[in-house]
């Protein structure tokens, strides 16, 4: 009697126990979740300040500069193709269509290269936001939590499948030694997007000053810098976009496979390094050298067409 009596009460312990730990287990999740949940919020608040960085006094003034800069620009350059239009159309090789569509797409870039980047940016960093907020449910409250784990015993069929897992994915790795190495790697891997982030709308700022040397060239339908630049401002936003979203996506894996979350952490730091290779370089260094080169142009041909209508 007393050894069947023990054993139902055995197997409830045991079911008791098993369930205590699953749900324990979905509550270290939980935390877990919302822990990197913040740290993609906390990515998408950096990025909307580097956006609002737009919205002070003193960067609006010099937004307004360089503004000013390329519409003095693009009217010298405007000048200057016209008059090159007259010398090739004197000499039967003049095209005033092409001189007059060159114009209208420097129109068109002179007046939206301090407002689309801005806007682009914004853009990318909200979805950045949705992105990451998805990825991890973050804001989900522990009710919801609790719910799910009341779905997940009812579909219990054995103990077996309650145990079932590795633990925050090292359930392969049985060195201490290692695991410390995963961690700094992952410490590493989060500084890096950190840093990255913080410098971002200092550099979208540099390169809308770049910006406006360019419109000396694009009226006399010399386009290729202004579309360079244009692949810079692609560049800086999707990595903007994507380095915080895979680095978020690489924590919420690594909690179940250690090193494969490792992995696309590390890889969220070779994205704009990767968008270089496809001409999508977020460096101001070129940019900045390209930009230098073509004022020196402007500068030596705005110098040329003066001296030829004073003779």
């Amino acid at each position: 009697m007393c050894g069947r009596g023990k054993k139902p009460r055995l197997r409830s312990e045991l079911y008791l126990s098993t369930f205590a730990a699953k749900v324990l287990g979905q509550i270290v999740d939980w935390f877990y979740s919302q822990i990197v949940g913040f740290l993609g919020n906390f990515f998408a608040e950096m990025g909307n300040m580097g956006a609002e960085l737009f919205t002070m006094d003193w960067v609006q003034s010099i937004v307004l500069f360089f503004s000013y800069l390329a519409w003095a620009l693009y009217g010298t350059g405007l000048v200057v193709a016209c008059f090159e239009t007259g010398v090739e159309y004197s000499s039967g090789r003049g095209n005033i269509r092409e001189t007059a569509l060159n114009a209208i797409k420097g129109f068109m870039a002179v007046s939206l290269f301090t407002v689309v980047p801005v806007r682009l940016y914004e853009l990318c960093v909200s979805l950045q936001g949705t992105f990451t907020a998805a990825l991890t449910g973050y804001g989900t409250s522990i009710g919801d939590v609790a719910g799910e784990v009341m779905q997940e015993f009812n579909a219990v069929e054995s103990i077996s499948d309650l145990t079932a897992g590795p633990l925050l994915g090292f359930g392969s790795i049985t060195s201490g030694i290692m695991i410390l190495f995963c961690l700094i790697l992952m410490a590493y891997a989060v500084v890096k997007v950190f840093f990255a982030n913080l410098k971002r709308g200092g550099i979208l700022l540099i390169q809308i000053a770049v910006g406006s040397l360019y419109m000396f060239s694009v009226p006399r339908g010399y386009t290729d810098g202004f579309i360079q630049w244009c692949k810079q401002i692609i560049g800086l936003c999707l990595s903007a976009f994507l380095q915080a979203t895979i680095l978020v996506a690489g924590l919420m894996v690594f909690k179940d496979h250690a090193l494969l979350g490792l992995g696309l952490m590390l890889s969220a730091g070779e994205i704009p390094r990767i968008a270089g290779a496809f001409g999508l370089d977020t460096s101001t260094k070129a940019n900045l050298m390209s930009a230098v080169y073509t004022a020196q142009a402007a500068v030596n041909t705005t110098r040329t067409v003066v001296q030829a209508v004073a003779k």
